[in-house]
């Protein structure tokens, strides 16, 4: 892990790599010309990988560090994890990523991240464009966040498209930074649809369900947009959720040219609420049922503390 670590960190030529690799997937650039892997680039490997593979099966064992992303599904049609104890700790150390892979079930496993636990992505850009293959049909069940950035994480390579996810009855004890968070930006297009999530008890978190269409990271200044699309997201479902403490239940910010549209949050009850029950735009009908907290942080706003005081 030590190897790793001492890449973690952005150098200038890793830097320059990742402009030069980006516009050559942006401009078209035949994949087997994108050769990157020279010099001080320092671009860092996933550390399990199965691509465009069918039928894969990971069963009981255990993971520790990784030098990015820890297990990466690309293209996989059909598979299943489960009972693996995944531990990595270092930069961009996600859990499991399924990445324009379908029809995959990811059950009874333990995850302790430096990044997001359970990841859904669906490629970047042109690249995801031109494959058109979504990330479809994925169960994640009984499984367990001891940390990690999100429970479930969407994007925000996601423009291959994402439907038909299913996550229930899972739990992170201690603190994420969000149950469950999508992420996209103007540069993804795709879809984001029919999203279930249920049955979910975690700690503490800053939101427990967020959207966000304007994440781009270091993308933003690094390197233009050479084509805009915006990303269709609708039809997210979310259900009996328990949280020992929140910044934000909600926090929903849709695109002005392409709101989210059909949102459904029932049954969402937060011991602590720190800051706001919601922050909500360019959203088109949304439904909340049953969204309660029982106290508050001492140095809340006024406005919240008379909701608390009316209910």
């Amino acid at each position: 892990m030590g190897l790793w670590r001492t890449w973690f960190k952005r150098p200038p030529a890793h830097l320059e790599a990742l402009k030069e690799l980006y516009t050559m997937a942006s401009t078209d650039v035949p994949v087997e010309e994108r050769q990157m892997a020279r010099g001080e680039n320092n671009m860092r490997p996933h550390l399990i990988h199965f691509n465009r593979c069918e039928n894969v099966l990971l069963d009981g064992f255990q993971i520790e560090e990784s030098p990015f992303w820890t297990i990466h599904m690309y293209m996989v049609n059909g598979g299943i994890a489960r009972n693996l104890n995944v531990k990595a700790h270092g930069h961009n150390n996600d859990g499991i990523d399924l990445e324009m892979t379908r029809n995959f079930l990811v059950e009874n496993c333990v995850f302790d991240q430096g990044d997001d636990a359970v990841v859904l992505k669906a490629g970047r850009n042109q690249d995801a464009w031109r494959l058109n293959t979504p990330t479809e049909n994925i169960v994640v069940r009984n499984c367990t966040i001891l940390k990690g950035h999100t429970l479930l994480g969407i994007g925000s390579e996601m423009s291959g498209g994402i439907r038909n996810v299913y996550m229930h009855d899972c739990t992170a004890p201690n603190n994420v930074h969000r149950l469950f968070f999508i992420k996209t930006n103007h540069r993804r297009g795709g879809f984001i649809e029919n999203i279930y999530m249920e049955n979910i008890k975690t700690g503490g978190t800053l939101r427990v369900f967020e959207v966000d269409m304007d994440v781009l990271y270091q993308w933003r200044t690094l390197v233009p947009t050479y084509e805009e699309r915006i990303t269709h997201i609708e039809k997210i479902y979310i259900n009996n959720i328990e949280c020992e403490s929140a910044n934000v239940i909600y926090d929903l910010k849709g695109d002005e040219k392409q709101p989210v549209r059909n949102i459904e949050l029932r049954n969402i009850h937060v011991d602590i609420l720190i800051d706001s029950v919601s922050h909500v735009e360019n959203v088109e009908r949304i439904i909340t049922e049953n969204i309660i907290f029982d106290k508050i942080d001492p140095d809340v706003q006024p406005e919240l503390k008379r909701h608390l005081d009316n209910k």
